[in-house]
């Protein structure tokens, strides 16, 4: 099937006398015949047990975003950043290491730098632009992973897939790729080479901000058995000497992910959470299409405005990301823009203050436009060096272009423009 077709079709497959619409199961609990049943699902969890773990609605938007992505398996979380954590300590413990490019979400940035320290897990960050030979050199001994988004936020640069997963697997490490802003409509990281994909369901893929999610799909491609991850061929003590690449095969990297950090983290989904994802999934690769239509003219108008310094947006012919967007992103590069106000920090903020349609909001991929200032909200937690590293200035805006007629967007940032400079 098509992407169209998956986003409607995929998960869930009503049988003779079903319901034809995706069920919410509201129950935290499942009831069985005999108890060494329930025991046998302790050796091998091969049915729903105990909502912590999983539930029937959040397994089959599991199953359409792993058949979108390309992938053997999936699991959903409570949010993006549980994701991206959970995708780290999937294959981390204290004393190791992680390489991550240093154009990526302030959140992630300080997650990975603050919260993984503390941890014991050190985050070496490299330039995405840097050559194969420096990139080689912040590899370790205990490197576990390389990671990447796929369309940095806000900085709007593009990833270097096939890079970056070639020297990740010269070394012996998988590449786990943060793929929120591109979705699988627009990009699919597992056939540029990327091991594991994570989601901020919260954003596109939800697309109407209804719900906090996030979201881990194993590509099933990488070998776990290459002698740097014995956790996956080694008997796990914690549960039963169970042995995840005997018992999973290609999907030990999200059976272990469940079976280990969801059952002590319990970080999982509602299920009307889930109902209300899949309901922005059913139309996620129509709004794509019009995301990227409405971002390119909004992208033009804006970098032919006296009052922007500078446009960041891969779909424009003149940016500097452009041959890769096409390589990666050849049906457009999302509804994200991020621009520089002249003058810097305060005419950005006036002008944030002068929107009368756009949403002044900490969100971004909405069917609604809406706007924030990276330096003085989400971002705000990063040094200079940090700002400059992940590409934000003091005027930079970002700017998520939203499903309503481009006139009425353009009207409006024309005249908040015009009060801001």
């Amino acid at each position: 099937m098509k992407d169209e077709t998956k986003c409607i079709r995929s998960g869930y497959k009503p049988k003779n006398g079903e319901p034809g619409v995706m069920p919410i199961v509201q129950s935290t609990t499942y009831v069985f015949d005999t108890a060494e049943e329930i025991g046998e699902l302790f050796n091998f969890p091969n049915a729903h047990m105990y909502s912590r773990f999983s539930n029937p609605t959040v397994d089959c938007v599991e199953k359409k975003i792993a058949d979108l992505e390309g992938g053997v398996g999936a699991m959903c979380t409570s949010s993006g950043q549980m994701a991206s954590l959970m995708s780290v300590l999937n294959l981390c413990k204290a004393g190791d290491s992680i390489i991550s490019a240093s154009a990526i979400y302030g959140g992630t940035v300080n997650l990975f730098a603050v919260t993984l320290k503390r941890l014991g897990i050190e985050c070496i960050f490299v330039d995405q632009e840097a050559d194969e030979e420096e990139i080689d050199r912040a590899f370790r001994e205990n490197t576990r992973l390389v990671f990447g988004e796929t369309l940095a936020n806000p900085a709007l640069s593009v990833f270097d897939i096939e890079k970056f997963a070639a020297i990740a697997h010269k070394h012996g490490v998988p590449l786990i790729i943060d793929n929120t802003f591109a979705t699988p409509v627009l990009c699919k990281p597992f056939d540029f080479g990327a091991d594991i994909v994570v989601h901020s369901t919260t954003k596109y893929m939800d697309g109407h901000a209804l719900q906090g999610g996030g979201v881990i799909v194993d590509s099933g491609n990488f070998d776990w058995t290459n002698g740097k991850f014995p956790e996956f061929t080694e008997p796990d003590e914690s549960y039963h000497g169970f042995v995840y690449t005997e018992k999973f095969g290609k999907a030990a990297y999200i059976g272990k992910a469940r079976m280990q950090l969801m059952r002590d983290f319990g970080a999982y989904p509602s299920a009307h959470s889930a109902f209300l994802l899949n309901i922005g999934l059913e139309t996620l690769a129509v709004r794509m299409k019009q995301y990227c239509e409405n971002a390119y003219e909004v992208a033009s108008y804006l970098s032919s405005h006296p009052a922007v310094v500078t446009v960041r947006y891969p779909g424009l012919e003149s940016d500097k990301y452009h041959a890769l967007a096409e390589k990666y992103m050849p049906s457009g590069t999302s509804g994200v823009i991020s621009f520089d106000i002249k003058g810097g920090r305060v005419p950005a903020e006036r002008f944030m203050d002068a929107l009368k349609l756009a949403s002044r909001e900490v969100h971004v991929a909405d069917i609604r436009t809406c706007v924030l200032h990276p330096a003085s909200m989400t971002h705000r937690q990063l040094t200079d060096e940090q700002l400059v590293a992940a590409g934000i200035n003091a005027g930079m805006v970002r700017l998520s272009v939203g499903l309503e007629n481009t006139s009425d967007i353009i009207a409006d940032l024309e005249q908040a423009l015009s009060a801001a400079v």
